[in-house]
């Protein structure tokens, strides 16, 4: 929850001491002992965490002086700055970055900060950011408190909006496709144990381990995410595709009383312990048992698959329409 900038801080006021008769031209120090030599506003920035003065290829610090007395003095700074960031909608969340600047030792009676009237803020031409868009820069005046009185204050903020195309790519497409591929199971036949449970298994497994990838890139915080809202939510459904087999198979294999007992002879007569559903179809063929007399509960069985190849894509096409109208707005 940081940012670093690499920034040109200029800053102008008018000291009439060095308003002089034999000053007729523009005058530039680049000397850091004579810049030492002249007073300076005593500005620092109160939310950088770390700060470095560049001295590459020589000090990069400039004084111009006018004729008038007005002083314009520049330096270049590589700042880090803290962001405290909120990520309750990530990835396609919109943050405000700001910078300060504030007198450190006189008070606003002593040293009043202002912004430059046209532009104070400008930005390199090109700039561009891997993961944000900057949307917009507002430099506002801002007061610093302390017991020992108040300080003049300036504030930039900066309008940053996270680019969801990598995210997209990474992140949604590819736990889309995981659900649906999860839904395969439902057009398989019912007694097809050893595919639906692999591909049950197989989808449950690439979703959660697509949510541990995506979980080790991100910071630590206590409050839930919008991309762990998602992760959670197609995990569900994969997990629920599962389970839906589970109780499907269930129901198949539970036969009624009467099949029951003629399948329990049918299996003794052939020397077999073991009554399955195929004892009960051969029952039919023989005619030792009528279709009818068949459990429902296998009819209820095919009729779960083929309403749950409705239900799983609208109730997740519903879950898409909430997701991103929530987050999007």
């Amino acid at each position: 929850m940081d940012y670093e900038v690499d920034l040109y801080l200029r800053q102008k006021w008018q000291d009439e001491r060095l308003k002089h008769a034999d000053i007729t031209e523009v005058l530039d120090l680049n000397d850091p002992n004579l810049v030492k030599a002249i007073w300076k506003p005593e500005v620092y920035f109160p939310n950088a965490k770390h700060a470095e003065f560049q001295f590459v290829t020589v000090p990069n610090v400039l004084i111009r002086i006018n004729p008038d007395g007005e002083i314009l003095y520049m330096l270049r700074l590589k700042l880090t700055f803290s962001c405290m960031m909120d990520l309750s909608k990530f990835p396609l969340d919109n943050q405000i970055c700001t910078m300060e600047v504030a007198s450190f030792s006189k008070t606003i009676e002593e040293l009043r900060l202002e912004w430059k009237t046209m532009n104070p803020v400008i930005m390199g031409k090109g700039l561009r950011m891997p993961q944000f868009e900057i949307v917009d820069i507002k430099a506002a005046d801002c007061q610093e408190s302390f017991q020992i009185g108040n300080y003049s204050c300036l504030v930039a903020e900066f309008y940053l909006s996270r680019s969801v195309g990598f995210h997209l790519v990474q992140s949604y497409l590819p736990t889309i496709l995981i659900v649906v591929i999860s839904w395969v199971s439902f057009w398989m036949d019912v007694d097809s144990v050893p595919g639906r449970t692999t591909l049950g298994v197989t989808t449950l497994l690439a979703v959660s381990s697509q949510s541990s990838g995506i979980q080790s890139g991100l910071p630590q915080v206590s409050y839930v995410k919008a991309i762990d809202v998602w992760m959670g939510t197609c995990t569900a459904f994969v997990f629920c595709a599962l389970l839906e087999f589970t109780f499907v198979n269930y129901m198949w294999r539970k036969l009624a009383p009467e099949t029951t007992r003629q399948g329990k002879s049918e299996s003794r007569s052939n020397g077999k312990d073991i009554l399955s559903n195929a004892i009960a179809l051969n029952l039919v063929k023989k005619g030792t048992v009528m279709p009818g007399q068949l459990s429902k509960n296998m009819v209820r069985a095919r009729k779960i698959d083929e309403y749950s190849r409705l239900f799983f894509p609208l109730a997740f096409a519903l879950f898409n329409v909430l997701y991103w109208t929530y987050y999007l707005k």
